[in-house]
C-alpha cells in the first residue's frame, strides 16, 4: 500500500469484530514496531500483547477506553535502557515508545487491522493486573481488532487545522 494513502485512510477504529487476532498478523504488527527506530538503538521498548478473553477481562478493569476491543499491545519502555540526554537527564523512553507505537498502529493498517491508540488508562492498575515491573513505564495503550462491518472514523477524524497554523520555519 502507498504510504501516503495509508496515512490518509487510517483511522481511530473504536468498533470491532469479537474476534481475536491470529498469531502470525500479531507478529507482523509486533515485526512492525521492532524496525521502529530508538534513541541510539537502544531498543528500551516493551510490549505487552493482550489477545485473550482473560487478558481482554484484566484491561476493562483499567480503562474504559477499550472500545470492546478483542486484543491490545500495551507499549512500555524500560527506564534502565533509554538513551539520555547527559545535560538535562532527559530520556527519550516516551519517544521511543511513542514511535513503536505508531509503527505498529500504520503496520496493523495495512493489514486489515483497525486500531485506536488509547492513552487513558490506570497505570498503577496496569501494574497490578499485568505484574509490569517498577522499572517498566507504560505509555500507550494500542486496543485493535478487525474493524466492525459499520465501523466509521469519528466525524472530526477529517478536519484539520490549515496547515500555516502549525508549521513554522525560523522562527515561531
Amino acid at each position: 500500500m502507498d504510504f501516503y494513502k495509508l496515512i490518509a485512510e487510517r483511522y481511530s477504529v473504536r468498533k470491532f469484530t469479537n474476534e481475536h487476532l491470529p498469531k502470525d498478523i500479531v507478529d507482523k504488527i509486533l515485526e512492525a514496531g521492532h524496525l521502529a527506530p530508538t534513541g541510539c538503538n537502544n531498543q528500551p521498548q516493551r510490549i505487552l500483547v493482550l489477545n485473550t478473553d482473560e487478558a481482554i477481562e484484566k484491561l476493562k478493569n483499567c480503562t474504559r477506553c477499550h472500545f470492546d476491543a478483542p486484543t491490545a499491545m500495551l507499549v512500555c519502555y524500560n527506564k534502565d535502557e533509554c538513551w539520555t540526554r547527559k545535560y538535562d537527564g532527559k530520556t527519550c523512553g516516551v519517544a521511543d515508545a511513542s514511535i513503536v507505537t505508531t509503527h505498529m498502529m500504520l503496520g496493523a493498517y495495512s493489514l486489515g487491522v483497525g486500531s485506536t491508540w488509547v492513552m487513558h488508562f490506570d497505570p498503577k492498575k496496569m501494574r497490578d493486573a499485568f505484574e509490569i515491573p517498577e522499572n517498566v513505564e507504560p505509555v500507550a495503550l494500542l486496543v485493535m481488532g478487525y474493524p466492525a462491518e459499520d465501523a466509521t472514523p469519528a466525524d472530526f477524524h477529517n478536519q484539520f487545522r490549515p496547515i500555516d497554523e502549525v508549521i513554522f520555519y525560523d522562527k515561531f
